[in-house]
């Protein structure tokens, strides 16, 4: 057993990159796309679902490219579709053909490119304050500035981590431990994510389309069904995304917590769980 208290994981080559992936359980295949904030990780942005899920589900948990033990770098013209790119060569060289997906913010926008761009492949969603929603319709949040600054200035700290991940990753910042934190500024330290840092400030104009899946026309026509989760006091991405969501999407149900953050899956994990469990478990009904 690893350190963190699951199965170590293993490397997996797929379209050029090394992908580090952690599997768990068996059942339907669930991905499970970790967020974009500094030190993030497959595993460690579930700790505390993994063996919930893992009771129903096979759990296939990468660290996204630029992330964790995974090749670093990420196309920053479009995040998004890169890492929908690279997590079908991953399932691909798994030997799966379709799954549901899971995404926290990033990884949440990279679950929901995929299953615009191949839609035949992914069976159901479950977003948690997905990113790319309403994002270029007004000024990015405090958290996400935040987010986008950390490798810029002075460089990564251990302050401005603390400060990103307690004042705006969740809602109380006492469930927060020093021991996480510590991990966190330990992995954004690579060398190598510090050469190449995944998500930074942009420069120029940004491909609007690329990061704003509202101005994507297949939004409205998308079939998958879709269960989003998003806390009401998110300070990264704005709760009304999850508004901006059900209007345009076809089968989509929207949860909103209370006195929540970002980070939902940690802060509400008992609810999350159980909603995760039901709604996916409905798919398994509606085939019979």
């Amino acid at each position: 057993m690893s350190a963190d208290g699951f199965t170590p994981g293993r490397m997996v080559r797929a379209a050029g990159r090394d992908i580090y992936v952690v599997e768990a359980g068996a059942g339907p295949t669930l991905l499970m796309l970790h967020g974009g904030g500094p030190g993030a990780s497959g595993a460690g942005n579930f700790v505390r679902n993994i063996p919930a899920l893992a009771a129903h589900f096979h759990l296939v948990i990468p660290d996204l490219p630029g992330y964790g033990r995974s090749t670093k770098g990420l196309d920053r013209k479009d995040p998004f579709g890169d890492l929908a790119g690279a997590m079908f060569a991953l399932l691909d060289e798994l030997g799966i053909d379709k799954a549901h997906a899971l995404g926290n913010s990033l990884g949440g926008a990279c679950a929901l490119r995929m299953a615009l761009d191949r839609p035949t492949r992914m069976d159901r969603l479950v977003l948690l304050g997905p990113g790319g929603v309403d994002t270029t319709r007004s000024l990015p949040t405090a958290g996400l500035r935040r987010l986008l600054d950390y490798y810029g200035g002075e460089g990564p700290t251990r302050e401005k981590l603390a400060i990103f991940l307690r004042d705006y990753l969740v809602y109380d910042s006492s469930t927060l431990p020093d021991t996480l934190i510590d991990e966190r500024y330990a992995a954004s330290i690579d060398p190598e994510i510090v050469a190449k840092p995944p998500l930074v400030r942009p420069k120029g104009l940004p491909n609007f389309r690329a990061i704003d899946f509202t101005r994507d026309p297949r939004l409205s026509s998308l079939e998958t069904p879709t269960l989003v989760l998003w806390g009401i006091e998110d300070r990264v991405n704005r709760p009304s995304g999850g508004l901006s969501l059900q209007r345009r999407m076809r089968n989509c149900d929207l949860y909103l917590f209370s006195r929540t953050g970002h980070w939902v899956q940690w802060e509400r994990a008992q609810e999350f769980n159980a909603a995760t469990i039901q709604f996916l478990s409905e798919a398994a009904t509606a085939r019979r």
